[in-house]
């Protein structure tokens, strides 16, 4: 039987398969569903910066006016209602570590490295096994410098490394003017993971209603090139781990993205769609693909069609299509 077993950012996991940060990964239930149909990991719904500096504020004011010490450790919030915001998502952590043993990733959907990076802290003394951060920084704002953009990035890489000795990754978007350049200094900041890509909220215009409206709230199956194209690229020169996401509906997806150099990938669309349960026929799939190429592990194959490793990387780089002339 092929192992389908991976490490990611340091951690061992049993499948390369992890749920992504979604309302399928918010309770002790759904993250029990997860490990039993075989995900090699979970990664928490994630937190929002404005709630984190919210609940900040109102436990300060109390913990000011009740001669609260400094908040460093997980006793500190176990002063406080388990209901709140951040109570109850260490309460989570917590639970989760007890009652199983899949690796978990906290997450905080951030956008400046202002006033909350020290709580990233508690998170690891919850339990969290790796800290994933959701950087939601979206250029839309046609005076700003993408240099300006650019640099927050790296101040909230900055801020949280101080705080945290577990490992963390950082998930981004496409919207850079040097997408692989981002990719690569990113990755030489200490990080121990990138995922590729964030999908951002689409607006759509209802033309009977005249009002803006959501669209495309899940993935599509053909939003998988552009991160198989840009971890293909760039696998062979970075200094972490990549994780794959968006677009992936299939175990024969799963399997290009790790051709390609992906460590894991990371599912949530598809998930949605079919069940958490699919998880396991993926699993099973893969395993086949393997059996059928000769692949007893995952690294024996990871990476084998990355940019560096072909002889004709072009494929990879061309951004337009040429039309072949035929002399018949």
């Amino acid at each position: 039987m092929p192992d389908i077993s991976t490490t990611y950012m340091g951690l061992h996991l049993k499948s390369p398969i992890i749920v992504a940060s979604s309302g399928l990964t918010n309770s002790l239930d759904d993250i029990k569903k997860a490990e039993a149909a075989g995900a090699g990991a979970v990664v928490l719904k994630s937190l929002f910066e404005e709630e984190i500096i919210t609940e900040m504020d109102r436990q300060l004011s109390k913990m000011h006016s009740e001669n609260y010490l400094y908040p460093e450790t997980m006793d500190f919030y176990e002063n406080y209602d388990v209901e709140d915001t951040l109570t109850g998502y260490l309460k989570l952590i917590n639970d989760v570590k007890h009652e199983t043993k899949i690796p978990v990733i906290a997450s905080v959907n951030c956008i400046t490295s202002h006033n909350w990076p020290y709580f990233a802290k508690s998170l690891e003394d919850a339990g969290a096994d790796a800290l994933e951060l959701n950087i939601s920084v979206s250029p839309d704002d046609i005076d700003q410098l993408s240099t300006d953009y650019e640099a927050t990035y790296f101040d909230i890489i900055k801020e949280v490394l101080k705080e945290v000795k577990i490992p963390v990754a950082i998930k981004i978007s496409h919207y850079f003017s040097n997408l692989g350049g981002m990719i690569k200094k990113l990755s030489e900041t200490g990080i121990s993971g990138l995922v590729l890509f964030n999908r951002f909220y689409s607006p759509d215009i209802d033309t009977d209603n005249l009002e803006v409206v959501p669209t495309h709230i899940f993935s599509e199956e053909k939003e998988y090139v552009m991160p198989l194209r840009w971890i293909a690229i760039t696998s062979d020169k970075v200094k972490c781990d990549l994780s794959a996401t968006t677009g992936i509906h299939d175990s024969k997806t799963i399997i290009k993205m790790i051709l390609a150099g992906a460590s894991t990938v990371q599912l949530a669309s598809s998930l949605y769609k079919n069940g958490v349960e699919t998880i396991e026929r993926y699993n099973r799939e893969i395993e086949s693909w393997m059996t059928k190429k000769e692949f007893d592990s995952i690294d024996q194959f990871k990476g084998m069609l990355s940019q560096s490793k072909l002889t004709n990387p072009a494929g990879y780089f061309r951004l337009q299509f040429m039309k072949q002339f035929s002399n018949k």
